[in-house]
């Protein structure tokens, strides 16, 4: 372990966590983890999925008790025992997976729990208003009193900020803020982050784009399969450096290199509608090709990925598959027509949490693994540990229940179930959201491996270097529609930026 210069020497910490340990079940999460946080300091917390990130911060959070280790805030050592208990001791945390109540609006989520009694009559117009201010310092519109089961993920992520600022902590949490946040609503977000700051307020981020931690924070701690590995002064490390002491190995580029190789055309869309989301949508994918679809968050992504795999009815427009023409109606249908969609919405749409990891797997490819009609269980773990192995899968066995695994490797399960699908056209919405540099290197390796193939790849992403690094062509969405189609000498952040925001795009070529 090696810890930086702290940043202001006559500072008291706000927080210390000393020796702290944790194991589960088969699983050794954390070893003698030391973190001290400073008022007025954002502290970048990072390492790979399966690290220990989550634990230690639910640890604090009050949710897990650690096995060893103290917990001092202000100098007071603090038993952490339940999450309200954390609340008053002033740390408030945005977790990744969205803790609210879907039944509830976004004003009832961001003040439940805050009642002064229960005989104490509460103020709605005064919740509104400061519900409206809490929106407006972020740098969004959200409707206080819409259902939060009927906002979008940018929105439900927009109310989990406002929440946390409610509590008035002086130490904040966010892990992955950003995830499905817009890049305006990521400026927001940053401008929010400057602003807790300058109050004296410590916040620890989570984040694997790292980008953002160059831009926000002032010293990075890095985990590696639950040990702490370093604490230094954001200045002192490079992108690569910081690569490399997450996942012990260096990466040569963050996007691999390949050999392109594009045939013939294997899904056609033209005028493709859906009421205002979709309209009059066309594209087509070649074999062999990675097209990434970009645009801002209601841009109608996942809309159109929606309509392809059969999840909601086309209104308007054809599909066309190998040449054939295919009208999607049912997921079953166009999984057995070939085309397979890595859903950006893992825990509700993605996987059944209370299944086994392998059961998970087995799921959509149970006539690979019963011939028969009797399920080979032998089969169906040795084609899922090959998976487990190719993109590090980290679990404790196949009988592991789903919703015990972090984030990430939540979203690998899901790409290995389709991977083994062996699907001709595959559709990845967001897949590598929530996923750390080294996983998502190894799934870039992936989705080349599957376009040599001769697979027609469609790639949504909100991560514009991910959409440059990895696209054959870029298809810009905007409002509904396709605003403009990206490739060679034309393929630039600005360009895309300008195409999805409906500004004059600069063409060469």
């Amino acid at each position: 372990m090696e810890e930086a210069d702290l940043p202001r020497s006559n500072d008291q910490p706000l927080l210390v966590m000393k020796g702290v340990s944790k194991s589960f079940p088969g699983v050794n999460a954390l070893e003698n983890v030391d973190l001290t946080l400073y008022p007025g300091e954002v502290l970048a917390l990072l390492g790979e999925n399966g690290a220990g990130k989550s634990t230690l911060i639910k640890i604090l959070g009050g949710v897990h008790t650690p096995d060893s280790g103290t917990i001092e805030i202000n100098g007071q050592v603090v038993q952490m025992d339940n999450p309200l208990t954390a609340q008053r001791a002033g740390v408030g945390i945005i977790y990744q997976e969205f803790n609210l109540v879907p039944a509830l609006s976004a004003r009832e989520n961001i003040f439940l729990g805050q009642e002064a009694g229960m005989m104490t009559w509460i103020s709605r117009s005064e919740e509104q208003q400061k519900a409206v201010d809490l929106f407006s310092r972020i740098g969004t519109q959200v409707d206080p009193d819409q259902l939060c089961q009927d906002l979008t993920v940018a929105q439900q992520q927009m109310v989990e900020i406002a929440k946390a600022l409610a509590l008035n902590s002086r130490i904040v949490v966010m892990d992955e803020p950003s995830a499905a946040l817009t890049p305006r609503e990521v400026q927001g977000l940053y401008e929010i982050v400057d602003e807790l700051r300058a109050q004296g307020i410590g916040i620890i981020y989570i984040s694997h784009r790292l980008d953002e931690i160059d831009r926000l924070a002032d010293r990075i701690m890095i985990l590696r399969d639950g040990e702490h590995v370093a604490t230094k002064q954001s200045a002192d490390l490079n992108r690569d450096q910081m690569i490399e002491m997450m996942v012990g190995r260096s990466l040569k580029k963050e996007f691999p290199e390949r050999e392109v190789s594009i045939g013939e055309e294997r899904l056609a869309v033209d005028g493709l509608c859906r009421g205002q989301a979709v309209r009059d949508v066309s594209f087509t994918v070649r074999r062999g090709e990675i097209v990434g679809l970009a645009g801002l968050v209601g841009a109608g992504r996942t809309e159109i990925a929606r309509l392809l795999f059969g999840a909601d009815r086309i209104e308007a427009g054809t599909v066309m598959l190998d040449g054939h023409e295919v009208t999607p109606r049912s997921p079953r249908q166009m999984i057995r027509k070939g085309l397979c969609l890595l859903t950006e919405d893992r825990k509700n749409q993605g996987l059944i949490l209370g299944l086994e990891v392998q059961d998970n797997f087995g799921l959509p490819n149970m006539n690979d693994f019963a011939p028969l009609g009797l399920i080979s269980q032998a089969a169906e773990t040795a084609a899922f540990q090959q998976f487990v192995d190719k993109i590090r899968i980290r679990i404790t066995g196949g009988r592991q229940v789903t919703e015990t695994l972090s984030g990430g490797n939540q979203q690998k399960l899901v790409l290995a179930k389709w991977l083994q699908r062996n699907a001709e056209v595959i559709i990845f919405d967001e897949p590598t959201r929530g996923i750390d540099v080294g996983a998502k290197y190894e799934i870039y390796l992936l989705l080349n491996e599957l376009a040599a193939q001769g697979k027609a790849i469609i790639m949504i992403s909100s991560e514009l270097p991910e959409i440059l690094g990895m696209s054959d062509r870029i298809v810009v969405m905007r409002e509904g529609q396709v605003a403009g189609c990206l490739v060679n000498e034309n393929v630039s952040q600005e360009n895309v930026m300008k195409l999805a925001t409906g500004s004059e795009v600069s063409m060469t070529g």
